[in-house]
């Protein structure tokens, strides 16, 4: 071994190994805690699509892990693997901040840009993934194992304070920092890029210190052509031939028979690998989804601090770290002393049932957060409300409809839109508005699957009517929407925040615009006549849209509230139970599948374990991008038919566990040990399993703890 830390056994290496962990971690999910609000706000896709677009790009991050394997066993070893996949991870995040820049090119450029950020990303971070952890196991002798199980509880550490730390700190450069007059994702994906770099250089300066194991050939490729082959062997038969016990045993003519043997105990566990990627299909919507709803929610924390939609995943990483030493040391210990028999499989069937439950809880909160979204008018129908500004009550009438059978107050701000019936994409309809006893005639146009506000104002004894069209989504970050409709004579130049307002005269109507939260008891106004110097807004609230009607009263300018969408009534915290819940699902269903996957497998076969479990995260993501896209139904119901999914799959897996026999890591060793004694490599072989095994035993706990 190199050098060592001073008075320990710790190689000087692994300092660079976990510092290069920790930037690329903060890399990767500062990176991708931005990415749906960056797709919805930013790209301008609609939320199934940017939910789409996540998932395949999870999904593929999950995928290349197996190229890396390949190329670090096969060909490169893993120092280089690693220096190379960073450099690409490098270029993918330079280019990924480039396409957030507005001045690069149009829409398609950024979309192009990003997409081929997204790819390289993918490549780097998936191809380096099952290179780093197993690198700095390489940096121990055999002998110092509580070093090596040390070291791995620190990287396991570095992993989760890299994802706590950028998810607390990118949306803050996103949000609170402004470039190009807008949210400034641009930053928020550079600085990424910078520790991504960070990552790179801190590794290779570590360069002269690390011991490098050359690349000795991959078992998954063997694993593979082993497999090929007994099928390849299994249909070209003979009919004279006899029939074999096990279809893989058709693979003897050319391979071990100790091979084919751990091959067989390995298909048995990817067997009940199937139907885990269900569970990864919900986990990995907490950057989705659930970000998603947390636009729609109160993100005020007190008087003086708000959460940015896209901080609520720090809550996984942070309650990961309370959570699994609570696990290991209370709640497991507990359960053996009341004779609770806790087998891995049994965790694992737990974990998915609270995962179904988390979603469960993200259902309850869905069903109360639209309660303020304004649902858009389906085809053949419009929505309508009305500005009553004519100073006395207005009766409305509008053919074949019975809105607003009672009069209009002045100043009444509806409840809500109503649903005009348009019978075709278009219509044109002549409104009858009576005021004062009079009766006057609007002839107005609509379009399907439009909103409108219908603007009444007197002219003498007769009313004038103007047909606006209204914006009645609420704002993917959150921020409250305003707009303002004059009523003077003359022009007002309103500034809200950083927003500002031209508001010609004649009942003229400005477009929405978002602000920030909070309190406005006065903002600047002027116009000509100074009669409008400061306003009072009130509180402008998370997720509302407000139009201000611009009066005079008094000889001074008065802005008058209506709200056209209901501010976000349900908080934030009550998104907290469904991280809890899904935390603990990934304690009990992750971290044990990752023990049970490798105490079940022959020593050499661990790596082909690793890329099967990684696939099962993959192929979750996929499931995540086919509903999205396919499905179609409202977010409340998708919520649910991932919760019975998950639970229908639970049971399934509970009764294929139930059959599965454990395996005993000393019957496993004399299993390899015997039948092969013939074959000439064997009797190199049994050193190195040997040896693995010795190696294998005391990472078990370690490799467990490792967030992949």
């Amino acid at each position: 071994m190199g050098k060592k830390l001073c008075g320990t056994n710790y190689p000087v290496s692994i300092c660079f190994i976990v510092v290069n962990e920790f930037c690329e971690r903060f890399s990767y999910y500062g990176m991708k805690a931005l990415l749906t609000l960056y797709f919805v706000t930013y790209l301008h896709w609609d939320k199934d699509l940017s939910t789409a677009i996540y998932h395949a790009f999870s999904s593929l991050c999950y995928f290349t892990p197996i190229l890396g394997a390949l190329i670090a066993d096969s060909w490169l070893g893993k120092f280089k693997t690693i220096i190379y996949l960073s450099i690409v991870y490098v270029i993918g995040h330079v280019v990924k901040s480039v396409g957030a820049i507005p001045t690069v090119g149009n829409t398609d450029v950024h979309i192009g840009l990003s997409v081929s950020g997204l790819i390289l990303i993918a490549l780097g971070t998936g191809g380096i993934k099952p290179c780093v952890a197993a690198f700095g196991g390489d940096q121990f002798d055999e002998e110092h194992v509580s070093e090596r199980q040390k070291f791995f509880s620190i990287f396991y550490m570095s992993i989760n304070a890299g994802s706590l730390l950028s998810t607390i700190i990118t949306p803050v450069l996103r949000g609170d920092v402004q470039c190009f007059g807008d949210d400034c994702y641009a930053l928020a994906f550079g600085v990424p890029a910078i520790l991504m770099i960070v990552a790179l250089v801190v590794f290779i300066a570590g360069s002269g210190l690390y011991k490098k194991n050359p690349p000795k050939g991959n078992i998954l490729l063997e694993v593979c052509n082993c497999v090929g082959f007994a099928i390849r062997n299994r249909l070209n038969r003979r009919k004279d031939e006899a029939p074999r016990t096990h279809w893989l045993d058709w693979a003897e003519e050319k391979y071990s028979k100790r091979l084919i043997q751990e091959i067989k105990m390995v298909l048995r566990v990817l067997i009940l690998f199937i139907p885990l990627p269900m569970f990864w299909a919900l986990f990995d919507q907490q950057g989705s989804r659930w970000t998603l709803q947390s636009t729609r929610m109160n993100m005020a924390i007190g008087n003086s601090f708000t959460v940015k939609p896209d901080q609520m995943q720090m809550l996984n990483p942070l309650l990961i770290l309370l959570f699994v030493p609570i696990f290991d040391l209370i709640i497991y210990p507990l359960g053996g002393r009341c004779r609770i028999n806790i087998s891995p499989l049994r965790k694992m069937a737990t974990g998915m049932v609270f995962a179904a439950l988390a979603f469960a809880a993200a259902t309850v909160v869905e069903v109360n957060v639209v309660k303020t979204v304004v649902v858009p008018a389906p085809a053949g129908q419009c929505l309508l409300q009305v500005y009553n500004l004519a100073g006395e009550p207005v009766t409305v009438k509008i053919p074949d409809s019975g809105l607003f059978p009672d009069p209009i107050q002045h100043l009444q701000d509806p409840p809500r839109y109503e649903s005009l019936r348009l019978d075709g994409p278009s219509r044109q309809l002549q409104v009858e508005v009576i005021f004062r006893g009079n009766s006057s005639q609007c002839q107005l146009s609509f379009q399907e699957q439009e909103a409108y506000s219908l603007i009444l104002h007197a002219d003498i004894d007769t009313v004038q009517c103007k047909l606006e069209p209204d914006f009645i989504l609420k704002s993917d970050e959150g921020n409250p929407f305003v707009r303002f409709l004059n009523t003077q004579p003359e022009a007002v130049q309103v500034t809200v925040g950083s927003e500002s307002f031209s508001v010609d005269p004649g009942y003229s109507l400005t477009q929405n615009k978002t602000v920030e939260q909070g309190d406005y008891p006065s903002v600047s106004c002027s116009s000509a006549s100074n009669k409008c110097s400061n306003l009072s807004l009130g509180t402008l609230d998370f997720g509302a849209s407000y139009t201000f009607i611009l009066m005079e009263e008094l000889g001074r300018t008065v802005a008058h509230d209506m709200v056209d969408v209901e501010a976000n009534d349900v908080h934030i915290a009550w998104q907290i139970p469904q991280y809890v819940l899904i935390t603990i699902g990934e304690v009990m269903f992750s971290i044990t599948g990752l023990e049970f996957s490798y105490s079940q497998a022959p020593a050499n076969m661990k790596s082909v374990l690793q890329a099967g479990w990684l696939l099962t995260v993959a192929f979750g993501n996929v499931i995540v991008l086919i509903v999205a896209e396919g499905a179609g139904l409202e977010q409340w119901k998708e919520f649910v038919l991932f919760a019975g999914l998950l639970l229908g799959v639970c049971i399934i897996f509970s009764i294929m566990a139930h059959f599965y026999t454990y395996v005993d890591p000393e019957q496993l060793d004399k299993l390899y040990l015997e039948g092969d004694s013939g074959k000439k490599e064997d009797d190199d072989d049994d050193d190195d399993l040997v040896k693995m095994k010795e190696y294998d035993s005391h990472q078990n706990q370690a490799d467990k703890q490792t967030k992949l």
